[in-house]
């Protein structure tokens, strides 16, 4: 009894020293802006052969998040766990900045500062990837194989930074030249532009999960009558189609806000989509998930500006 007791003991020990190797995390400052901006590393226990690593952007609305809350430390386990190395990094509040959102007063003015704070995160996004293209060595990446990722202001931060490449905008001008993530895969985001999302260059390959009722990331476009407009899924998968460009969109019918937070409960679907991407398959897919277990929840009827009162 003692020697099972024992062995029971030495089992446990080392499923839980395998459960903190998958999860070995550190540190790294990346960049300085008001303050210095950090980004956390998680290695797995067991690498992919290709070294891949998936770039994880946290949510909040630009206002509050953390780049190690329980939704990134959940997103981060997973995703080791098939192997990924997984990013999380810091970005600029934008509208926690009490100076920024006091500079613009006014309806009239709303978008322009909707402009800035998006361009700032995407920034610090493009900053991020600069860091770890610079470093992929020591951190065992291959900076050919980085995917992007993110809930939320998050989603919209990535969308928005590949946008600015494509397009070659000075707010990510920090990137390394000729480099793009190898996909993107927002869940719940949007771009923030004067007009229609056009694309002068190809965007990276991307996945689109937005809920249908999403009020918060509007999953058409917000404000409606505006063209200078934060536009969401639905258009975004629109203009990419029309560009003959590699998108998936998956629209979760009925289902609001709450998206944002579906990549553990989707993660073999994430990893699906990028193992076509990775394998070179050139596709286009448009699904409407119906989903009896997936029901509306206060997200669903919550919308902008119950977030902003």
């Amino acid at each position: 009894m003692k020697k099972i007791l024992i062995l029971a003991a030495l089992s446990l020990f080392a499923f839980q020293f395998s459960l903190c190797d998958a999860q070995k995390k550190e540190t790294f400052a990346f960049v300085e802006r008001d303050s210095t901006l950090f980004l956390d590393v998680w290695h797995p226990a067991q690498p992919r052969p290709d070294s891949a690593c998936v770039v994880a952007v946290f949510g909040g609305g630009f206002v509050v998040g953390e780049r190690d809350d329980e939704l990134q430390t959940k997103i981060a386990q997973m995703l080791t766990e098939r192997g990924f190395v997984v990013v999380s990094p810091d970005y600029r509040l934008g509208l926690k900045d009490t100076s920024l959102v006091h500079r613009y007063k006014g309806l009239s003015h709303m978008n322009d500062m909707f402009q800035e704070v998006i361009d700032m995160a995407a920034e610090d996004v493009a900053a991020a990837c600069t860091y770890i293209v610079a470093h992929a060595n020591e951190l065992g990446i291959n900076p050919e194989r980085i995917v992007l990722t993110g809930c939320s202001a998050g989603a919209i931060s990535v969308l928005q930074m590949d946008y600015c490449r494509a397009n070659q905008l000075p707010a990510v001008s920090i990137l390394p030249e000729g480099w793009k993530p190898a996909a993107v895969v927002p869940y719940s985001g949007a771009i923030m532009c004067k007009g229609k999302p056009k694309y002068k260059t190809p965007p990276a390959p991307t996945m689109l999960m937005h809920g249908t009722k999403d009020k918060i990331v509007a999953y058409k476009k917000f404000p409606p009558v505006l063209s200078h407009a934060l536009w969401g899924a639905h258009n975004v998968f629109k203009q990419m189609k029309k560009q003959d460009f590699p998108v998936w969109i998956v629209r979760y019918e009925g289902i609001g806000h709450e998206v944002a937070s579906f990549l553990p409960g989707s993660v073999d679907f994430f990893c699906g989509f990028v193992e076509q991407v990775f394998s070179g398959r050139v596709t286009t897919m448009d699904a409407t998930m119906r989903d009896a277990k997936l029901v509306p929840t206060k997200w669903t009827d919550m919308n902008v500006f119950d977030i902003y009162k």
